[in-house]
């Protein structure tokens, strides 16, 4: 096994001012309009350095004007807001149940989405589509292609590997596919690839709850059951980039056994107790959602998620103290409420010992947050702030952790 190779943290003008330069364009976009000043005094950086990076961010036209402050002495200070239409990016999200991609502008706003539900989609059936709606989502959102930026894509980890019902025999050839060649055409982009809980987790940091919550566990409902961890507002992907799975979780399955949590907090989960009762998933968002039969169905599988949920709810608490637990994913906004609603009292019920217990609740981002923060990757790559921004390529090999 390799040993971990640890960066040193000298950096040099160029990278200290790339970095300057996306820290204060952050800035602009998540708690715009700002002025000048309110710039240097949330950035920490100098009025001249200020002054500097606003006027390059002007001239690329990252950023605009926006009107001026008024009510203190002196010239009116001018706002500065993100330019939306800057840059654009399509995010796709591949799940075993659907693919959805969509379009969106600098300042993560979708302008045109397209969403199949598929039961464990092939590589030629996400190509098909993309294929299919490239121009067309291009046309919807009315802008010119080579605004766009890059491709992300959000997809389950081991997404060809985990039995989950219904899995194809040759389900397991996903791990074999190259994904970035699905997407090489019509259009030559820079494809970036994540997990689909923490591309959502970078979407939620970006654009959601994570401007209040710097650090937060993630919980992704989906085909399985994800997770993903935030510390101090960058995403922790874990030293073999596998954090935050809790899905791989062993719970007591009700009936005397042991089984993945995944296979009984996911849409798979209740799928297979809506078959049961002659029903699909798909009822969910029809108009037989209000079906008192389908009601009592989905009112169970919430009471047995939750219950299964508490423990290792209670172990994240403990062991990483984040400021909140946010949970995503296709379930209708109510239902995550009421899981949040459950999951809160319970855990004040069972785990009076906890020091502290962080507030669970809905995830800001709708249904599309996979595909929304896969969009954000390409943004963040080229102009949003990066962890590594002021470290060397020197590297220490095999040094002590």
């Amino acid at each position: 096994m390799p040993q971990n190779k640890i960066r040193l943290s000298g950096t040099n003008l160029e990278r200290a001012a790339d970095h300057n330069q996306r820290v204060t364009l952050h800035a602009i976009r998540v708690k715009g309009p700002l002025t000048r000043v309110d710039l240097a005094h949330i950035t920490g950086l100098t009025p001249p350095a200020i002054a500097n990076i606003t006027k390059k961010l002007l001239s690329e036209g990252l950023i605009e004007e926006a009107g001026q402050k008024r009510g203190g002495r002196g010239q009116p200070a001018t706002k500065l807001v993100i330019n939306k239409t800057a840059c654009y990016a399509i995010g796709v999200n591949i799940d075993r149940d659907h693919v959805t991609i969509v379009l969106v502008d600098f300042a993560g706003q979708t302008l045109a989405r397209v969403s199949r539900e598929i039961p464990f989609p092939s590589p030629e059936d996400v190509q098909s589509l993309y294929l299919r709606s490239i121009d067309n989502l291009i046309q919807e959102a009315g802008i010119d292609a080579s605004a766009l930026v890059g491709i992300g894509v959000a997809k389950p980890d081991d997404m060809g590997l985990v039995d989950l019902p219904g899995r194809p025999r040759d389900y397991d050839r996903w791990e074999d596919t190259d994904i970035a060649a699905l997407f090489e055409r019509p259009i030559a982009l820079p494809i970036f690839i994540e997990n689909d809980a923490a591309a959502a987790a970078t979407g939620e940091l970006q654009l959601g709850h994570g401007q209040k919550h710097p650090s937060f566990f993630y919980i992704l409902i989906t085909s399985g059951l994800g997770g993903s961890l935030v510390l101090d507002s960058t995403y922790f992907p874990g030293a073999d980039g596998r954090s935050g799975e809790i899905g791989f979780l062993m719970v007591d399955d009700g009936a005397g056994g042991r089984d993945q949590l995944q296979n009984i907090v996911s849409l798979s989960g209740l799928t297979v107790e809506l078959a049961s009762a002659g029903m699909t998933l798909g009822d969910l968002f029809s108009h037989r959602a209000s079906d008192p039969a389908l009601t009592a169905i989905v009112e169970r599988w919430i009471d047995r998620s939750v219950e299964r949920l508490v423990d290792p709810l209670i172990a994240v608490n403990c062991l990483l103290n984040p400021g909140t637990i946010l949970i995503g994913g296709r379930l209708p906004g109510p239902w995550v409420d009421q899981i949040a609603l459950r999951l809160n009292r319970q855990l004040r019920q069972r785990a009076p010992h906890v020091p502290v217990l962080a507030p669970v609740s809905r995830a800001f981002l709708a249904e599309d947050a996979p595909a929304v923060g896969a969009a954000i990757l390409p943004f963040s790559h080229f102009h949003l702030p990066k962890p590594t921004a002021l470290w060397t390529t020197d590297v220490v090999e095999g040094a002590a952790t």
